[in-house]
């Protein structure tokens, strides 16, 4: 789902265990990928963090079934929500393949 500026986008998280380590460093590996600056947070706080900090995206404690805000910002913005957005919803044991 996106506001129509194509800039952010709302996910709904289905990684079994929501966004911990494995998911957070695939999910970090996949934005460096792109010339974008990416933030996420939860839909239910205010906290947005970088999406390039394990620690800051650990921190935000999102468990399955639960909803995030993708922001981004540059010349890749549109192609890194989409890549993130998969990530995102994609189970953990296919994580590795992805």
């Amino acid at each position: 789902m996106s506001d129509g500026s194509g800039n952010e986008r709302i996910v709904t998280v289905s990684t079994e265990a929501g966004i911990h380590a494995r998911p957070a460093d695939v999910f970090i590996e996949t934005t460096k990928r792109f010339e974008a600056d990416v933030r996420i947070s939860r839909t239910d706080s205010d906290d947005v963090v970088d999406a390039d900090s394990m620690i800051a995206i650990n921190s935000l404690g999102v468990r399955d079934g639960e909803q995030v805000r993708l922001t981004a910002e540059g010349p890749d913005a549109a192609a890194a929500l989409d890549a993130l957005e998969a990530v995102l919803t994609t189970p953990e044991a296919e994580l590795g393949e992805a």
